[in-house]
């Protein structure tokens, strides 16, 4: 393996001397990737969903190694230890879609069944990004000291007759209640301060201190 990784290396030097050594890619076993991020950094939408959707089901399929553990004594066979490797997932978000939202946090909770994923929330972190960055493993929740939070009420609209603009409510209600529901489960408040509370203003602005006290994160980084 060694003889490899030093002739990837010197074919690599040669093939292109005109990099700087620090441009160098060396091939070989040991350059895998050991990043394992994804990243929302716009508005959550259905190319957003699909991007971390893949990603996660990606990473997750590739979480498992299998070491070999030296064993203490020389008599004894050396132990294969399973561990697996969390996935990191940023969050940079004004927010966004709620159906794109829920298919991305459905896929959260599924492959938290396996694999570890923490959350990371920097910049802003706002509606359909809230419960995104609440719902990471808990304990490995962490926001940015200047990361802006802001969550609020469902925002919908319609033109129509009455008889569908009475669906089209009831539809937002539904939609405003999974969203509350989400949040309650993933963080320190209940539904009915959450009800309350949007109900007070139209756009809730956090700190990243009020996040950690109200559970939306676990520690400001």
């Amino acid at each position: 393996m060694i003889k490899r990784f030093q002739e990837d290396k010197e074919k690599v030097e040669k093939e292109d001397d005109s990099l700087g050594q620090e441009q160098i890619v060396f091939l070989g076993a040991d350059s895998e990737p050991k990043l394992r991020i994804i990243g929302i950094m716009r508005e959550v939408g259905e190319d957003t969903a699909a991007d971390v959707i893949y990603g996660l089901h990606s990473l997750a399929a590739t979480a498992k190694k299998m070491d070999l553990k030296e064993p203490e004594n020389e008599d004894d066979e050396p132990e294969i230890v399973e561990t697996i490797e969390p996935i990191e997932l940023i969050i940079n978000t004004p927010g966004g879609s709620a159906d794109d939202m829920f298919a991305i946090y459905d896929t959260m909770r599924e492959i938290q069944r396996e694999v570890p994923v923490h959350t990371k929330g920097i910049g802003k972190v706002m509606s359909a990004g809230v419960p995104l960055l609440a719902a990471g493993t808990k304990g490995q929740r962490r926001i940015g000291e200047n990361c802006r939070v802001m969550l609020h009420s469902v925002i919908g609209g319609h033109v129509g007759p009455m008889h569908q603009l009475d669906n089209e409510m009831e539809e937002i209600r539904n939609i405003q209640t999974q969203y509350i529901n989400i949040l309650a489960r993933e963080t320190n408040m209940t539904e009915r301060y959450l009800r309350n509370l949007m109900k007070k203003k139209v756009n809730v602005y956090l700190s990243a201190q009020e996040a950690v006290d109200l559970g939306i994160a676990d520690e400001i980084i």
